[in-house]
């Protein structure tokens, strides 16, 4: 059974990074693309980035690209999130994912494309 244990938020203030780390067990990670989401208060889940699971390809939305970057290291079963230049508006708990289907290449931006999913961690930005 797969799961997801994300840590690494907090309170940060605006214009200030965090590191998210997200470990995977119960399975065999580097056969996954993992994502990352996010879901401010009386919001739905948002698509963050993804990193497939072979050639390191990453995806990001358009309101953290150039300040968030995911990457993964296989030998410690472990995918990061890299925030810089944090706004108010990245408030949200943060989620990482595993996607349904092993071995997908290809972008998938939509919660339903995974299938296991962390506790979550809060991250606070002040203004």
């Amino acid at each position: 059974q797969v799961q997801l244990v994300e840590s690494g938020g907090g309170l940060v203030q605006a214009g200030g990074s965090l590191r998210l780390s997200c470990v995977f067990s119960g399975g065999t990670f580097s056969s996954y693309a993992m994502g990352w989401f996010r879901q401010a208060p009386g919001a739905e889940r948002e698509f963050i980035a993804r990193i497939s699971w072979s050639d390191g390809r990453v995806d990001y939305a358009e309101s953290v690209l150039g300040r968030f970057t995911i990457s993964r290291d296989n030998a410690k079963n472990t995918v990061y999130l890299q925030m810089d230049s944090l706004k108010p508006e990245d408030t949200a708990i943060y989620y990482c994912a595993a996607d349904t289907l092993l071995f997908r290449h290809g972008p998938a931006r939509s919660s339903q494309e995974y299938a296991r999913w962390g506790q979550g961690t809060q991250v606070t930005v002040s203004s």
